[in-house]
């Protein structure tokens, strides 16, 4: 027999997308491309593709928090990626698991939370009493939250009161916004520039209310499909294996980058990024 040896695991719960694109693939792909073990709690089963949702079948919040136990039952992960949840149910059993087993902010195992709310091709994926749910139940349990600045606008507008929040122009427009939604958090906030104007720059807010400037580089490309969802899996990634926050989303920044830069041209929309990207990459040029 050969010998043995082990890898950290990361936990996605988030929706499948057929397409490969975005969602459980995405993040399957990312984890397994930076080395680590991916597993996976399915909360829907979209029938999509780059160009449109077609279809949704919500999984029953009794099977996604049964899917969770079981995780953590026997190959516990040493962070978890939540995307997508379809219902204020799916977000209510998944809180209920991470607590139960010390995931999330003040426990042992960080919780990256990406608050999907609309997919690339423009369709909602959640609905106002899910977003109330997620907002109320995760918001305080996540490690870092990883809202794009539209998402960040309507967090903002909804949930904080004191008046409307425009598109902001600026990186003080941005700090004002971050701010804002970091009432509603217990850890970090990453407000990430890519929907911004100019400069791809993303705003991180620690827990402590202490905050960082991360350089983004604006690529001129189409195909985007599941940026958000590779993002958050590549920083829970970094946080499995042991880095400080600022560090887990600088790399996982960067991998994304050489997603985007590679290329990849698949679909009549906009089409998903290229996972391989890194492990090509090492095979190339071997350390």
């Amino acid at each position: 027999m050969g010998s043995s040896f082990s890898l950290p695991a990361v936990l996605s719960i988030a929706g499948s997308d057929c397409s490969g694109g975005a969602g459980i693939e995405a993040d399957i792909k990312t984890i397994l491309a930076l080395g680590l073990y991916g597993e996976a709690a399915v909360t829907s089963v979209t029938a999509q593709n780059t160009t449109a949702v077609r279809d949704c079948l919500q999984v029953p919040a009794d099977v996604i928090e049964a899917q969770v136990d079981a995780v953590f039952g026997d190959i516990a992960p040493a962070a978890v990626k939540v995307g997508m949840l379809g219902s204020a149910d799916a977000a209510h059993a998944v809180a209920r698991a991470l607590r139960r087993h010390g995931a999330g902010e003040g426990g042992c195992v960080p919780v990256v939370l990406d608050p999907v709310m609309v997919s690339s091709t423009g369709t909602s994926l959640s609905g106002s009493e899910t977003v109330e749910a997620v907002v109320g139940e995760l918001f305080g349990l996540a490690t870092l939250v990883t809202p794009n600045i539209p998402e960040a606008v309507k967090l903002a507008d909804r949930f904080t009161g004191g008046g409307g929040v425009g598109v902001p122009s600026s990186r003080a427009d941005v700090e004002r916004l971050a701010a804002r939604v970091k009432t509603l958090v217990s850890g970090a906030v990453l407000v990430k520039g890519g929907h911004a104007t100019g400069a791809a720059d993303d705003l991180l807010v620690l827990a402590d209310c202490s905050s960082v400037w991360l350089p983004g580089e604006r690529i001129a490309v189409a195909n985007t499909h599941g940026t958000g969802c590779t993002l958050s899996s590549a920083i829970a990634c970094g946080l499995a294996e042991g880095l400080d926050l600022e560090r887990a989303v600088r790399d996982a920044k960067a991998y994304l980058a050489g997603a985007l830069h590679a290329g990849l041209d698949l679909g009549a929309g906009s089409g998903p990024v290229d996972h391989a990207w890194y492990v090509r990459s090492r095979l190339a040029y071997p350390d």
